[in-house]
Parts: C-alpha cells; sequence; structure tokens
C-alpha cells in the first residue's frame, strides 16, 4: 500500500487530517500528517525566523524518516499552502517522492512566494502590512480568522460546526516569512507524477483548468501531460473536514494513477472558445481601431444602433487569437450586422481576478470610442456582457446613462466565485440593481451551469425581483456555460434568436 504524507494549510496543524488520516490507514496505508514549525501548537525557539525554507526542512524531515519503509514511493499531499512547501520537499527528494497531490491548491513556481497564490488582495495587503517592512516578514506573523472569517481563505460549504470551531479553537497565527519568502525549485520536481484534487465548492472544476489551458495559459497547458491527472470533489476547500472519506478514496485512487486526463491543446477538436458560432452569418468585414473592431452593417445609410460585446474572463495576457477575434464573439456582432446594428467586440484587460478595475476602465472607453464613431448613433447602445465580465455589468447598472438602452449577459457569473476572493462593492451587480432604474436587463441563463456559477445568477436575480427591476431572462435548460459553443443545438439557437430579438427591440423602439 501507498504512503501519504499529508501536509496542512495556513494556521493549521496535522489534525485536520485525523479522520481522513483514520481511514486511510484502515485500508493498510502508511499515513504521516506534518507538523509544520510554528503551526499546531508547536512553539520553535525564542528569536527563530520561520520561513518557507523551515516548512521544506519540515517535509523533507518526515520524507527521510519514512521512505526506508515506502518501496513504492511517497504520495505527498499539499493542501492549500502546504502545497509549496510539499513542492519544496519534492524537488529535492524526487527518487522518494512517487507523486504529488494538489488539495484544492495552486501550482507553486520557481521564485515565487506563497503569498502570490492566495486569491483576495486584501488578505495580501494586510499581510504585506503586518510584516512591517522587515525581510520577508522575519518574526513577524499573520493572525488567524475568526470562525466567521474562513470562508475568506477558501468555501467552508459542507464543513460542519463543531469541525468549524476546532479549526478555529486549534489555529495558529502564520509566520509570514513562510509566504514571503520565494520559493526555490532546481526544476527536478518536474519529473514527478501529479494528480490535482479540485474542489467544485470552491470555484475549481477539471473544466474551468481545461479552458484555462486552451486559452495557452503556460502553466496549465503543461498539465496536459499523461503523468497528469484531476480528481473533483464536489465540496468545499476542507475536504479532510467536510467529505473525509471521499476524500480518502480519491487519494487513493490518486495514487494508483487514477483520474481524468486533460486533452492536449493541439487536439484535433479545438477549444470551445474557437469552435465556429452555431449559427450561419453574413462574412461583413470589421474595421479596426486600436482594441476595437466594429461590424458596420453595408445598408445603413446614416448612424445606426450599436451592440458592444464584452468578452469573459480572466483571459491570460498571452492567448492568441485574442477575444475580439474568437468565434462566438464574431459570430454575435456579425449576427447583429446582420439586422441593421453596428456590432462591436474588444479586448480587455482581464487577465487575473484582481484586474476589475482596468478591465472596467478598458470598456468604458471602447464604449466612448464607439459612440464616437461616425457610423454609431451615440444614443441608441446596447452593452451585452459574456460569463466573467459579469461583476462589470454592476457599474452600468449602478449609473445607467440615458444612451444605454438595454444591457445582456449570458451566463454570467455575478459574483465572486469561492477562490477568487473579494472583489469589492463596486463589483456587485446584486447590489447596483437596485439603482437600475428602467434600464432593461437580459440574462441568458444556462440550465446545465455549474452549481457555483447560477447560485450567483440566482442571488442577482432575487435581488433584482425585490427591487422590481425590469429583468427578462432567456433560458436554455439543456445548455451549459458558453453553450453557444458546446450545444450547437436547435434549443441554443432559438435562444440566440430571442435574446437577439429582444435586445434590438430596445435599440431600435
Amino acid at each position: 500500500m501507498s504512503t501519504f504524507i499529508l501536509v496542512s494549510g495556513m494556521f493549521t496543524g496535522p489534525h485536520v487530517w485525523d479522520e481522513t488520516a483514520a481511514r486511510l490507514t484502515a485500508t493498510g496505508a502508511d499515513v504521516h500528517a506534518v507538523t509544520l514549525t510554528g503551526l499546531g501548537g508547536t512553539r520553535p525557539p525564542a528569536g527563530t525566523d520561520i520561513g518557507l525554507e523551515t516548512h521544506v526542512a519540515d517535509v523533507l524531515a518526515v520524507i527521510d524518516s519514512v521512505q526506508r519503509t515506502a518501496g513504492e514511493g511517497i504520495v505527498l499531499v499539499g493542501h492549500d499552502y502546504g502545497i509549496h512547501p510539499a513542492v519544496g520537499a519534492a524537488d529535492r527528494r524526487v527518487e522518494s517522492v512517487a507523486r504529488i497531490i494538489h488539495l484544492d491548491s495552486g501550482l507553486p513556481q520557481d521564485g515565487v512566494p506563497a503569498l502570490a497564490a492566495v486569491a483576495d488582495r486584501g488578505l495580501r495587503e494586510e499581510a504585506v502590512r503586518a510584516a512591517g517592512g522587515g525581510a520577508q516578514g522575519a518574526g513577524a506573523s499573520l493572525p488567524p480568522p475568526a470562525r466567521d472569517g474562513w470562508r475568506l481563505w477558501g468555501s467552508t460549504a459542507d464543513v460542519p460546526g463543531a469541525a468549524l470551531d476546532r479549526l478555529t479553537a486549534l489555529a495558529s497565527p502564520q509566520p509570514l516569512g513562510t509566504l514571503l519568502q520565494p520559493l526555490r525549485l532546481t526544476g527536478a520536481v518536474a519529473a514527478v507524477p501529479r494528480t490535482g484534487v479540485l474542489c467544485t465548492g470552491n470555484g475549481a472544476s477539471i473544466a474551468m483548468v481545461q479552458a484555462r489551458a486552451d486559452l495557452g495559459e503556460p502553466t496549465l497547458r503543461a498539465l496536459a501531460d499523461a503523468r497528469v491527472a484531476f480528481f473533483e470533489l464536489p465540496t468545499g476547500h476542507w475536504p479532510m473536514l467536510s467529505s473525509p472519506t471521499a476524500l480518502a478514496v480519491t487519494l487513493l485512487k490518486a495514487s494508483a494513477g487514477e483520474g481524468h486526463r486533460l486533452a492536449p491543446v493541439d487536439a484535433a477538436q479545438p477549444p470551445a472558445h474557437l469552435r465556429p458560432f452555431l449559427l450561419d452569418v453574413p462574412d461583413i468585414p470589421r474595421e479596426r481601431a486600436g482594441d476595437v473592431d466594429l461590424y458596420v452593417p453595408s445598408s445603413a445609410q446614416e448612424p445606426s444602433p450599436a451592440v458592444v460585446f464584452v468578452h469573459g474572463g480572466p483571459v491570460p495576457a498571452g492567448a492568441r487569437p485574442t477575444p475580439r477575434d474568437w468565434p462566438l464573439l464574431t459570430g454575435y456582432a456579425r449576427f447583429a450586422a446582420a439586422h441593421g446594428v453596428v456590432g462591436v467586440t474588444l479586448d480587455h484587460g482581464l487577465h487575473s481576478v484582481d484586474d476589475y478595475e482596468q478591465a472596467a476602465a478598458d470598456v468604458a472607453d471602447a464604449v466612448e470610442q464607439v459612440r464616437a464613431h461616425p457610423r454609431v448613433d451615440a444614443d441608441r447602445v446596447a452593452l451585452w456582457f459574456f460569463s466573467g465580465s459579469g461583476p462589470l455589468t454592476a457599474d452600468w447598472m449602478g449609473e445607467p446613462p440615458p444612451w444605454l438602452r438595454c444591457l445582456a449577459a449570458n451566463y454570467p457569473i455575478m459574483a465572486p466565485l469561492p477562490n477568487w476572493g473579494r472583489l469589492g462593492s463596486r463589483f456587485s451587480p446584486a447590489e447596483a440593481v437596485a439603482r437600475a432604474g428602467s434600464l432593461p436587463l437580459v440574462l441568458v441563463r444556462a440550465g446545465l451551469e455549474t452549481a457555483d456559477i447560477s447560485a450567483t445568477v440566482e442571488d442577482f436575480l432575487t435581488a433584482a425581483h425585490a427591487c422590481g427591476a425590469d429583468v427578462e431572462v432567456v433560458d436554455v435548460p439543456d445548455g451549459h456555460h458558453t453553450f453557444e459553443a458546446v450545444d450547437p443545438t436547435d434549443a441554443s439557437r432559438d435562444a440566440v434568436h430571442r435574446a437577439m430579438r429582444i435586445v434590438l427591440g430596445h435599440l431600435t423602439n
């Protein structure tokens, strides 16, 4: 049987693994939970500076203590922050480690501190302030969250109340050096097989990883490798507390090399964002100006209304082609132009969840550029958002300008996903909709949407109905996220036609 070494995340100690370790041990596995210096109730000698290298050494010590009995090699499991010392140790003991399991954690990179993996900008800034300017946080620590603050570090969905109480009671301050000291890798660890266990209740999924790899994100493209596998667990960020049995079963399967493999990015089947638009549309040429493309009706004799299509994201900065050239967006723009209005696509700077302010500024600039175009009626413009651009709708609903005749959104993400951190009230459509007044809103909803995205949509609709906002919902019951690309059915085509008719009706009336 496998030998498992379990490395816990921030503020925590070996106790979080108790139930999962017991289930693994019952199958005959050899299980060791690492106590990281300064965490789990340990107290280092006074004056000791604890950094990431300290925790790498802690993991190395456990590897060295068990490798004599681990004939088939060690399975090293890192949860959350714990993946950083785990990968650092594996890089130095590749001959002993058979597999690394990333349990709802990121992909540590050489030279990058663990703090970079914290999604919430506010928490990152808090950590830097707590360091007080010291060299990599020497001697400083970050206090553990209160009971209701754990969700800022990852979804606590399905964690029993008693387990959350215990997690809080046994939490330790996190030495800041462990977050600020860059990870150092030789590169040897790249040869070790890996498995990602993604917790869907925390906003992660295999489909999302595949989509990001398809978009050309370099660190994720490397995961389309036969040595890399994936599993999903339908729970929050703490599966060892919420689903210990399911986690143990998954770890055993992962240790045997089972799991889903990503499709290579050069596969014969193009990725979803590059598949043909589901409707036959005329080949209307584009007029390019900076980051904006206009598809102008050839028959228009005077300025025409415009529909600006705003792509989702985050999209890696190096993605090629850029979103304004994706068939889905150009298809919508040409479809609009075929109906006598100017269709517009654009590129904006939503490359990470920290970029919403930049993306909002880019979209606002693009809209003003479109309104100033001589072929556009500046008083009749509609905005149509997709997927991860959903939070950008808040600016326009909160203060709708008189020329904005309609706002539409397809399968939008209307609030931060659990692993995004906080975006701030500016990007909260559920709060902004109360100020939308009579602005017509069109929401195209995919019936087979992921549960976490669906929850953001339902929360938005609840808020919209409570304030009497004018929302018309177009349902695609058997449609997935980006149904126009992945579900080219008659029902999907009908939904696109219906949504376009509604938007055009508000533009031309």
